[in-house]
């Protein structure tokens, strides 16, 4: 996959497939358009283009707004390169652009920019300037421009449609095989080893502290979860703490997960975090004691989890 920062860096004359979107999530939902954009590419010998924007546009447009995505950019070009796409297209997105008129976005950007084809869209997709493009008006320049539009229609989970908003209530609300089952892979934390006060250690459970750079990525609510890596090729599992831990006094929130059956120095590493279940709310304990308890009976639950469910 071609990856191209910036619509102006785009220098192809051959004709596209191209479907637009910020996809956070790169969720089932989506995969289904992008997986028709690459099948029509590959049958019409054209080339498959999926245009999207970061900083999102709510962080321009409304930038009071605290706007938690499921994706970082980085973890959105990965999930994009996984599906087949020729080409991926990150366009910085700003004021500037968001005044351009959806007459003026589909004659510049996607007739005489992308040589669009065919464009394939999701059934709720607005674009131009105020979102005033829709798929009526797309349709009507479509026969101007000679390019043909195709509509997916919303797709289904268990009569539920999927959405990102819907995945984002799910972590919300801790439910993190329903937010999987609508992503169709893992949620993930990536993030850098850092070094922590080694509180785990001492009560024999040591932990690897994770640093998340990006400050708009969702994290989900505090408590503790299964989760698995992949570490040197291996893959691992473990449980992780989100939260403050109140019963040892900690004063901002962490990101701790402690391997099963792991003993390696992992400081200044990355390390990609799968959320596989939802163990418990983080408690305050009235003892180190009763903490250490707890994360026995903690690592027993985890470990029948993923003893069932591997």
């Amino acid at each position: 996959m071609e990856l191209i920062h910036s619509l102006s860096n785009y220098k192809s004359s051959q004709e596209t497939i191209v479907t637009i979107g910020t996809f956070d999530g790169v969720h089932i939902g989506h995969q289904k358009i992008i997986e028709q954009l690459v099948q029509n590419a590959k049958k019409l010998n054209k080339k498959s283009v999926l245009l999207t924007f970061f900083p999102h546009p709510r962080m321009v447009l409304q930038k009071e707004a605290k706007i938690e995505l499921i994706n970082t950019i980085d973890e959105r070009a990965v999930l994009l390169e996984k599906t087949g796409l020729d080409c991926l297209i990150i366009h910085p997105f700003s004021k500037e652009f968001s005044r351009m008129t959806a007459l003026e976005f589909v004659r510049d950007v996607l007739v005489n920019q992308l040589h669009t084809s065919k464009l394939i869209i999701g059934y709720d997709h607005h674009f131009g300037k105020n979102r005033e493009g829709n798929l009526e008006q797309l349709t009507e320049y479509s026969h101007v421009y000679g390019f043909e539009v195709a509509e997916i229609p919303a797709q289904d989970i268990d009569d539920v449609s999927v959405s990102s908003t819907k995945i984002r209530k799910a972590l919300a609300n801790k439910h993190i095989e329903t937010a999987n089952r609508y992503l169709g892979y893992n949620f993930t934390l990536n993030g850098t080893v850092v070094n922590g006060k080694k509180l785990g250690g001492k009560i024999g459970y040591p932990t690897a502290n994770i640093s998340v750079a990006e400050d708009y990525k969702l994290i989900p609510k505090t408590g503790v979860y299964v989760v698995q890596s992949k570490i040197n090729n291996k893959r691992v599992y473990g449980m992780m703490n989100i939260g403050f831990r109140p019963t040892v006094d900690g004063d901002h929130q962490t990101i701790e997960v402690h391997f099963f059956d792991f003993d390696e120095n992992l400081y200044g590493q990355k390390l990609q975090i799968e959320l596989r279940y939802f163990l418990r709310d983080e408690i305050k304990f009235d003892s180190v004691e009763m903490l250490i308890l707890q994360l026995q009976k903690d690592k027993k639950e985890a470990l029948d989890y993923l003893h069932n469910n591997l």
